[in-house]
Protein backbone atom coordinates (compact mmCIF):
# COMPACT_ATOMS: atom_id res chain seq x y z
CA UNK A 1 0.00 0.00 0.00
CA UNK A 2 1.39 3.38 -0.95
CA UNK A 3 -0.54 5.81 1.29
CA UNK A 4 -2.83 5.57 4.32
CA UNK A 5 -4.44 7.85 6.89
CA UNK A 6 -4.27 7.08 10.59
CA UNK A 7 -7.14 8.80 12.39
CA UNK A 8 -6.29 9.64 15.99
CA UNK A 9 -9.23 9.78 18.41
CA UNK A 10 -8.66 8.60 21.99
CA UNK A 11 -5.14 7.34 21.36
CA UNK A 12 -3.00 10.49 21.50
CA UNK A 13 0.40 8.83 21.76
CA UNK A 14 3.14 7.19 19.73
CA UNK A 15 4.08 4.46 22.25
CA UNK A 16 1.90 1.33 22.05
CA UNK A 17 -0.32 3.00 19.46
CA UNK A 18 -1.72 0.04 17.47
CA UNK A 19 -3.48 1.96 14.68
CA UNK A 20 -0.37 4.07 14.03
CA UNK A 21 1.82 0.98 14.06
CA UNK A 22 -0.53 -0.85 11.68
CA UNK A 23 -0.65 2.09 9.25
CA UNK A 24 3.13 2.51 9.19
CA UNK A 25 3.60 -1.21 8.62
CA UNK A 26 1.00 -1.36 5.82
CA UNK A 27 1.77 1.84 3.91
CA UNK A 28 4.84 3.59 2.55
CA UNK A 29 3.46 7.00 3.54
CA UNK A 30 1.08 7.85 6.34
CA UNK A 31 -0.94 10.95 7.19
CA UNK A 32 -1.61 11.19 10.95
CA UNK A 33 -4.91 13.05 11.31
CA UNK A 34 -6.99 14.49 14.13
CA UNK A 35 -10.28 16.27 13.57
CA UNK A 36 -11.56 18.72 16.14
CA UNK A 37 -15.11 17.44 16.06
CA UNK A 38 -17.83 20.07 15.76
CA UNK A 39 -20.26 17.43 17.02
CA UNK A 40 -18.36 17.33 20.31
CA UNK A 41 -16.98 20.85 20.62
CA UNK A 42 -20.52 22.16 20.66
CA UNK A 43 -21.50 19.93 23.59
CA UNK A 44 -20.53 19.34 27.21
CA UNK A 45 -17.22 17.88 26.09
CA UNK A 46 -16.19 21.43 25.21
CA UNK A 47 -15.76 22.68 28.78
CA UNK A 48 -12.69 24.93 28.94
CA UNK A 49 -10.68 22.52 31.08
CA UNK A 50 -11.27 19.56 28.79
CA UNK A 51 -10.50 21.55 25.64
CA UNK A 52 -7.27 22.94 27.14
CA UNK A 53 -6.16 19.43 28.13
CA UNK A 54 -7.02 18.08 24.66
CA UNK A 55 -5.19 20.83 22.76
CA UNK A 56 -2.06 20.45 24.87
CA UNK A 57 -2.16 16.68 24.35
CA UNK A 58 -2.48 17.18 20.58
CA UNK A 59 0.51 19.52 20.59
CA UNK A 60 2.51 16.89 22.43
CA UNK A 61 1.71 14.07 20.00
CA UNK A 62 2.40 16.42 17.08
CA UNK A 63 5.86 17.12 18.51
CA UNK A 64 6.50 13.38 18.87
CA UNK A 65 5.43 12.72 15.28
CA UNK A 66 7.66 15.52 14.00
CA UNK A 67 10.64 13.91 15.73
CA UNK A 68 9.79 10.77 13.75
CA UNK A 69 9.65 12.68 10.46
CA UNK A 70 5.89 13.17 10.33
CA UNK A 71 3.38 15.57 11.84
CA UNK A 72 -0.21 15.63 13.05
CA UNK A 73 -2.63 17.16 10.55
CA UNK A 74 -5.25 18.91 12.68
CA UNK A 75 -8.53 19.91 11.07
CA UNK A 76 -11.89 21.04 12.38
CA UNK A 77 -15.36 20.01 11.28
CA UNK A 78 -17.30 16.81 10.84
CA UNK A 79 -14.89 13.94 11.48
CA UNK A 80 -16.17 11.77 8.66
CA UNK A 81 -16.24 14.55 6.06
CA UNK A 82 -12.76 15.77 6.98
CA UNK A 83 -11.31 12.26 7.05
CA UNK A 84 -12.78 11.45 3.63
CA UNK A 85 -11.38 14.72 2.29
CA UNK A 86 -7.93 13.99 3.71
CA UNK A 87 -7.93 10.46 2.30
CA UNK A 88 -8.94 11.62 -1.17
CA UNK A 89 -6.53 14.57 -1.18
CA UNK A 90 -3.63 12.23 -0.44
CA UNK A 91 -4.80 9.28 -2.53
CA UNK A 92 -4.92 7.11 0.59
CA UNK A 93 -6.05 3.55 0.10
CA UNK A 94 -7.15 2.92 3.70
CA UNK A 95 -7.87 4.66 6.99
CA UNK A 96 -6.65 3.10 10.23
CA UNK A 97 -8.33 4.05 13.51
CA UNK A 98 -8.76 2.81 17.05
CA UNK A 99 -12.06 1.04 17.69
CA UNK A 100 -14.21 2.66 20.38
CA UNK A 101 -17.41 1.76 22.23
CA UNK A 102 -19.66 4.81 22.70
CA UNK A 103 -22.74 5.09 20.48
CA UNK A 104 -21.31 8.32 19.04
CA UNK A 105 -18.03 6.62 18.16
CA UNK A 106 -19.82 3.61 16.68
CA UNK A 107 -21.93 5.85 14.42
CA UNK A 108 -18.76 7.61 13.29
CA UNK A 109 -17.15 4.26 12.48
CA UNK A 110 -20.16 3.11 10.45
CA UNK A 111 -20.17 6.33 8.46
CA UNK A 112 -16.45 6.07 7.78
CA UNK A 113 -16.77 2.43 6.70
CA UNK A 114 -19.48 3.41 4.22
CA UNK A 115 -17.10 5.88 2.54
CA UNK A 116 -13.64 4.34 2.91
CA UNK A 117 -11.63 1.21 3.52
CA UNK A 118 -11.74 1.58 7.32
CA UNK A 119 -9.46 -0.68 9.32
CA UNK A 120 -10.29 -0.62 13.01
CA UNK A 121 -7.60 -1.62 15.47
CA UNK A 122 -8.08 -2.36 19.18
CA UNK A 123 -6.26 0.05 21.45
CA UNK A 124 -8.60 2.08 23.65
CA UNK A 125 -8.90 -0.61 26.34
CA UNK A 126 -6.40 -3.06 27.82
CA UNK A 127 -8.50 -6.03 26.66
CA UNK A 128 -10.80 -5.40 23.68
CA UNK A 129 -14.56 -5.68 24.27
CA UNK A 130 -15.73 -9.16 23.36
CA UNK A 131 -12.36 -10.83 23.83
CA UNK A 132 -13.60 -12.40 27.05
CA UNK A 133 -17.26 -13.39 27.29
CA UNK A 134 -19.36 -15.92 29.19
CA UNK A 135 -20.66 -19.02 27.45
CA UNK A 136 -23.62 -18.20 25.25
CA UNK A 137 -23.38 -14.41 25.64
CA UNK A 138 -21.35 -11.60 24.11
CA UNK A 139 -20.55 -9.76 27.35
CA UNK A 140 -20.52 -9.89 31.13
CA UNK A 141 -22.98 -8.05 33.36
CA UNK A 142 -21.31 -9.09 36.63
CA UNK A 143 -17.85 -7.80 37.40
CA UNK A 144 -16.29 -10.62 39.44
CA UNK A 145 -16.50 -13.35 36.77
CA UNK A 146 -15.31 -10.79 34.21
CA UNK A 147 -12.32 -9.99 36.42
CA UNK A 148 -11.45 -13.68 36.77
CA UNK A 149 -11.48 -14.13 32.99
CA UNK A 150 -9.85 -10.76 32.21
CA UNK A 151 -6.83 -11.23 34.44
CA UNK A 152 -5.93 -14.45 32.61
CA UNK A 153 -5.68 -12.69 29.24
CA UNK A 154 -2.05 -12.20 28.12
CA UNK A 155 -1.64 -8.54 27.24
CA UNK A 156 1.57 -8.83 25.25
CA UNK A 157 4.49 -6.45 25.08
CA UNK A 158 3.76 -2.77 24.42
CA UNK A 159 4.53 -1.63 20.89
CA UNK A 160 7.48 0.75 20.46
CA UNK A 161 7.01 4.00 18.53
CA UNK A 162 7.50 3.67 14.77
CA UNK A 163 11.06 4.16 13.61
CA UNK A 164 9.91 6.72 11.06
CA UNK A 165 6.67 8.31 9.81
CA UNK A 166 6.81 9.43 6.17
CA UNK A 167 4.15 11.95 5.16
CA UNK A 168 2.52 11.86 1.72
CA UNK A 169 4.21 14.15 -0.81
CA UNK A 170 3.03 17.74 -0.83
CA UNK A 171 1.18 17.59 2.49
CA UNK A 172 1.26 20.69 4.68
CA UNK A 173 -0.29 19.51 7.95
CA UNK A 174 -2.64 21.83 9.77
CA UNK A 175 -1.24 23.03 13.07
CA UNK A 176 -2.67 22.42 16.51
CA UNK A 177 -4.55 25.59 17.54
CA UNK A 178 -3.31 27.38 20.60
CA UNK A 179 -5.24 27.38 23.81
CA UNK A 180 -5.08 28.27 27.49
CA UNK A 181 -2.67 26.46 29.76
CA UNK A 182 -4.45 23.35 31.09
CA UNK A 183 -4.96 22.96 34.83
CA UNK A 184 -3.00 19.70 34.62
CA UNK A 185 0.14 19.26 32.49
CA UNK A 186 -1.12 17.30 29.50
CA UNK A 187 0.14 14.97 26.80
CA UNK A 188 1.95 11.69 26.38
CA UNK A 189 5.32 12.90 27.68
CA UNK A 190 3.75 14.06 30.95
CA UNK A 191 1.56 10.97 31.16
CA UNK A 192 4.56 8.69 30.76
CA UNK A 193 6.51 10.61 33.40
CA UNK A 194 3.64 10.19 35.81
CA UNK A 195 3.26 6.52 34.93
CA UNK A 196 6.95 5.83 35.56
CA UNK A 197 6.82 7.70 38.87
CA UNK A 198 3.67 5.86 39.92
CA UNK A 199 5.02 2.41 39.07
CA UNK A 200 8.27 3.20 40.88
CA UNK A 201 7.04 5.09 43.95
CA UNK A 202 3.26 4.87 44.33
CA UNK A 203 1.99 1.44 43.34
CA UNK A 204 3.51 -0.36 46.32
CA UNK A 205 1.18 1.40 48.77
CA UNK A 206 -1.95 1.43 46.60
CA UNK A 207 -3.88 -1.29 48.43
CA UNK A 208 -3.43 0.39 51.81
CA UNK A 209 -3.63 4.08 50.83
CA UNK A 210 -5.97 4.39 47.86
CA UNK A 211 -9.10 5.17 49.91
CA UNK A 212 -7.48 7.86 52.08
CA UNK A 213 -8.57 11.11 50.45
CA UNK A 214 -6.00 13.40 52.03
CA UNK A 215 -3.12 11.00 51.37
CA UNK A 216 -3.49 11.28 47.58
CA UNK A 217 -2.70 7.59 47.24
CA UNK A 218 -4.06 7.10 43.71
CA UNK A 219 -2.17 7.35 40.44
CA UNK A 220 -4.13 10.30 39.01
CA UNK A 221 -3.44 8.81 35.59
CA UNK A 222 -7.10 8.63 34.54
CA UNK A 223 -7.10 11.78 32.33
CA UNK A 224 -4.06 10.46 30.46
CA UNK A 225 -5.58 7.00 30.03
CA UNK A 226 -8.90 8.51 28.92
CA UNK A 227 -7.35 10.44 26.01
CA UNK A 228 -4.89 7.67 25.29
CA UNK A 229 -1.82 9.69 26.23
CA UNK A 230 -0.97 6.56 28.23
CA UNK A 231 -1.86 3.14 26.87
CA UNK A 232 -4.25 1.24 29.14
CA UNK A 233 -2.71 -2.00 27.94
CA UNK A 234 0.84 -0.90 28.71
CA UNK A 235 -0.15 0.43 32.12
CA UNK A 236 -1.93 -2.80 33.03
CA UNK A 237 0.90 -4.98 31.77
CA UNK A 238 3.61 -3.04 33.55
CA UNK A 239 1.59 -2.88 36.77
CA UNK A 240 1.12 -6.64 36.64
CA UNK A 241 4.89 -7.06 36.45
CA UNK A 242 6.01 -4.16 38.65
CA UNK A 243 9.03 -4.98 40.78
CA UNK A 244 8.99 -3.76 44.36
CA UNK A 245 5.20 -3.84 44.75
CA UNK A 246 3.44 -6.58 46.69
CA UNK A 247 0.99 -8.73 44.80
CA UNK A 248 -1.94 -7.26 46.78
CA UNK A 249 -1.04 -3.72 45.69
CA UNK A 250 -0.54 -4.74 42.07
CA UNK A 251 -3.81 -6.64 41.97
CA UNK A 252 -5.80 -3.83 43.62
CA UNK A 253 -4.59 -1.32 41.04
CA UNK A 254 -4.95 -3.59 38.02
CA UNK A 255 -8.45 -4.42 39.19
CA UNK A 256 -9.38 -0.75 38.70
CA UNK A 257 -8.13 -0.90 35.11
CA UNK A 258 -10.26 -4.00 34.70
CA UNK A 259 -13.32 -2.03 35.83
CA UNK A 260 -12.61 0.39 32.99
CA UNK A 261 -12.63 -2.45 30.47
CA UNK A 262 -15.70 -3.99 32.10
CA UNK A 263 -17.76 -0.85 31.60
CA UNK A 264 -16.47 -0.52 28.02
CA UNK A 265 -17.65 -4.01 27.07
CA UNK A 266 -20.94 -3.39 28.91
CA UNK A 267 -21.66 -0.22 26.92
CA UNK A 268 -20.54 -1.83 23.65
CA UNK A 269 -23.27 -4.44 24.09
CA UNK A 270 -25.86 -2.13 25.68
CA UNK A 271 -25.57 1.22 23.86
CA UNK A 272 -28.97 2.44 25.05
CA UNK A 273 -27.63 2.67 28.61
CA UNK A 274 -26.18 6.08 27.86
CA UNK A 275 -29.75 7.23 28.59
CA UNK A 276 -31.70 4.19 29.77
CA UNK A 277 -31.35 2.05 32.88
CA UNK A 278 -29.73 -1.32 32.43
CA UNK A 279 -32.04 -2.64 35.16
CA UNK A 280 -34.99 -0.26 35.65
CA UNK A 281 -36.29 0.06 39.22
CA UNK A 282 -39.40 2.10 38.53
CA UNK A 283 -37.88 5.23 40.04
CA UNK A 284 -39.82 8.50 40.05
CA UNK A 285 -37.18 11.18 40.25
CA UNK A 286 -37.45 14.57 41.94
CA UNK A 287 -37.21 17.62 39.68
CA UNK A 288 -35.79 20.37 41.91
CA UNK A 289 -33.37 22.82 40.32
CA UNK A 290 -32.50 24.52 43.62
CA UNK A 291 -31.51 21.25 45.29
CA UNK A 292 -29.51 20.22 42.22
CA UNK A 293 -27.71 23.57 42.26
CA UNK A 294 -26.78 23.20 45.94
CA UNK A 295 -25.30 19.79 45.22
CA UNK A 296 -23.33 21.08 42.22
CA UNK A 297 -21.99 24.04 44.19
CA UNK A 298 -20.97 22.01 47.24
CA UNK A 299 -23.55 23.49 49.62
CA UNK A 300 -25.37 20.36 50.83
CA UNK A 301 -24.29 20.68 54.47
CA UNK A 302 -22.53 17.31 54.28
CA UNK A 303 -18.82 18.24 54.50
CA UNK A 304 -17.44 15.30 52.52
CA UNK A 305 -19.94 15.81 49.70
CA UNK A 306 -19.28 19.54 49.56
CA UNK A 307 -15.51 19.02 49.56
CA UNK A 308 -15.81 16.60 46.68
CA UNK A 309 -18.04 18.80 44.58
CA UNK A 310 -15.75 21.78 45.09
CA UNK A 311 -12.66 19.77 44.16
CA UNK A 312 -14.43 18.58 41.00
CA UNK A 313 -15.21 22.17 40.02
CA UNK A 314 -11.68 23.37 40.73
CA UNK A 315 -9.57 20.52 39.34
CA UNK A 316 -11.74 18.55 36.92
CA UNK A 317 -10.88 15.44 38.87
CA UNK A 318 -12.24 13.59 41.88
CA UNK A 319 -11.17 10.55 43.86
CA UNK A 320 -13.29 7.51 43.04
CA UNK A 321 -14.58 7.07 46.60
CA UNK A 322 -15.61 10.74 46.71
CA UNK A 323 -17.35 10.25 43.34
CA UNK A 324 -19.39 7.39 44.78
CA UNK A 325 -20.42 9.26 47.93
CA UNK A 326 -21.33 12.51 46.18
CA UNK A 327 -23.31 10.58 43.57
CA UNK A 328 -25.11 8.48 46.16
CA UNK A 329 -26.28 11.57 48.04
CA UNK A 330 -27.69 13.11 44.86
CA UNK A 331 -29.57 10.00 43.79
CA UNK A 332 -30.57 8.27 47.02
CA UNK A 333 -30.76 11.12 49.55
CA UNK A 334 -32.10 13.83 47.26
CA UNK A 335 -33.96 11.61 44.77
CA UNK A 336 -32.60 13.37 41.69
CA UNK A 337 -32.18 11.46 38.44
CA UNK A 338 -28.70 9.98 37.99
CA UNK A 339 -28.62 11.41 34.46
CA UNK A 340 -28.52 14.92 35.93
CA UNK A 341 -25.50 14.01 38.00
CA UNK A 342 -23.80 12.17 35.16
CA UNK A 343 -24.20 15.21 32.91
CA UNK A 344 -22.60 17.48 35.53
CA UNK A 345 -19.70 15.10 36.05
CA UNK A 346 -19.22 14.90 32.30
CA UNK A 347 -19.20 18.69 32.10
CA UNK A 348 -16.17 18.90 34.34
CA UNK A 349 -14.15 15.70 34.49
CA UNK A 350 -10.90 15.67 32.53
CA UNK A 351 -11.25 11.89 32.44
CA UNK A 352 -14.93 12.08 31.46
CA UNK A 353 -15.50 8.79 29.65
CA UNK A 354 -18.97 7.80 28.47
CA UNK A 355 -18.73 4.13 29.45
CA UNK A 356 -17.20 4.78 32.88
CA UNK A 357 -19.45 7.72 33.68
CA UNK A 358 -22.69 5.94 32.79
CA UNK A 359 -21.58 2.66 34.32
CA UNK A 360 -20.58 4.20 37.64
CA UNK A 361 -23.66 6.42 37.91
CA UNK A 362 -26.00 3.50 37.21
CA UNK A 363 -24.04 1.41 39.73
CA UNK A 364 -24.63 4.10 42.36
CA UNK A 365 -28.29 4.49 41.39
CA UNK A 366 -28.81 0.74 41.64
CA UNK A 367 -30.04 0.58 38.05
CA UNK A 368 -26.83 -0.91 36.64
CA UNK A 369 -24.56 -3.76 37.67
CA UNK A 370 -24.45 -3.29 41.46
CA UNK A 371 -25.55 -6.52 43.12
CA UNK A 372 -26.85 -4.46 46.08
CA UNK A 373 -28.99 -1.91 44.24
CA UNK A 374 -30.50 -0.38 47.39
CA UNK A 375 -27.25 0.33 49.24
CA UNK A 376 -26.92 3.89 50.52
CA UNK A 377 -23.65 5.53 51.54
CA UNK A 378 -23.76 7.45 54.81
CA UNK A 379 -21.75 10.59 53.96
CA UNK A 380 -20.79 11.28 57.57
CA UNK A 381 -19.66 7.71 58.27
CA UNK A 382 -17.78 7.65 54.99
CA UNK A 383 -16.00 10.90 55.88
CA UNK A 384 -14.83 9.45 59.19
CA UNK A 385 -13.53 6.35 57.42
CA UNK A 386 -11.75 7.87 54.41
CA UNK A 387 -10.82 11.28 55.81
CA UNK A 388 -10.38 10.46 59.52
CA UNK A 389 -8.42 13.62 60.37
CA UNK A 390 -10.68 15.87 58.31
CA UNK A 391 -7.73 17.20 56.29
CA UNK A 392 -9.43 16.73 52.92
CA UNK A 393 -12.61 18.44 54.12
CA UNK A 394 -10.73 21.39 55.61
CA UNK A 395 -8.78 21.84 52.38
CA UNK A 396 -11.85 22.17 50.18
CA UNK A 397 -14.40 23.65 52.60
CA UNK A 398 -12.67 26.70 54.09
CA UNK A 399 -15.69 27.47 56.29
CA UNK A 400 -14.64 24.43 58.32
CA UNK A 401 -10.89 25.03 58.24
CA UNK A 402 -10.66 25.77 61.97
CA UNK A 403 -12.69 22.80 63.12
CA UNK A 404 -10.88 19.68 64.35
CA UNK A 405 -12.14 16.15 63.95
CA UNK A 406 -14.73 15.02 64.93
CA UNK A 407 -16.57 18.38 64.77
CA UNK A 408 -15.55 18.82 61.12
CA UNK A 409 -17.73 15.87 60.12
CA UNK A 410 -20.88 17.28 61.76
CA UNK A 411 -20.26 21.02 62.12
CA UNK A 412 -23.76 21.89 63.31
CA UNK A 413 -23.79 25.25 65.10
CA UNK A 414 -19.99 25.36 65.30
CA UNK A 415 -19.75 26.87 61.80
CA UNK A 416 -22.58 29.39 61.40
CA UNK A 417 -21.51 30.29 57.83
CA UNK A 418 -21.88 26.66 56.74
CA UNK A 419 -25.35 25.29 55.81
CA UNK A 420 -27.24 22.68 57.79
CA UNK A 421 -27.61 19.32 56.02
CA UNK A 422 -29.92 19.65 53.06
CA UNK A 423 -31.78 16.53 54.23
CA UNK A 424 -31.63 14.33 57.31
CA UNK A 425 -29.71 11.16 56.53
CA UNK A 426 -32.00 8.72 58.36
CA UNK A 427 -35.15 10.29 56.94
CA UNK A 428 -33.69 10.31 53.42
CA UNK A 429 -32.72 6.64 53.62
CA UNK A 430 -36.18 5.69 54.88
CA UNK A 431 -37.83 7.65 52.08
CA UNK A 432 -35.59 6.03 49.47
CA UNK A 433 -36.36 2.54 50.75
CA UNK A 434 -40.07 3.29 50.65
CA UNK A 435 -39.75 4.43 47.03
CA UNK A 436 -37.91 1.24 46.17
CA UNK A 437 -40.35 -0.92 48.06
CA UNK A 438 -38.11 -1.90 50.93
Amino acid sequence: MRTAVVLFTRDLRVHDQPSLAAAVEAAERVLPLFVLDDGILGTRNASPGRVAFLLASLADVDASLRRLGGALDVRRGDVVAETVRAARDTGSEAVFAGADVSPYARRRERRLAAELDLRLVAGVTAVPPGEVAPAGRDHYQVFTPYWRAWREVPLGEPLPPPGRVRLPDGVEPGRVPGGPEPAWPAGEAEGRRRMERWLRDGLSRYDSAHDALAADGTSRLSPYVHLGCVSARELAQRAREAAGAASAAREAFVRQLCWRDFYAQLLASNPATVREDLRPRGDRWVDDGDVLARWKEGRTGYPLVDAGMRQLAAEGWLHNRARLVTASVLVKHLGIDWRQGAAHYFDLLLDGDVAQNVGNWQWVAGTGVDTRPNRVFNPTAQAKRIDPDGAYIRRWVPELADLPAPQVFEPGLLAPDYPAPIVDHAEAVAAFRRRRGG
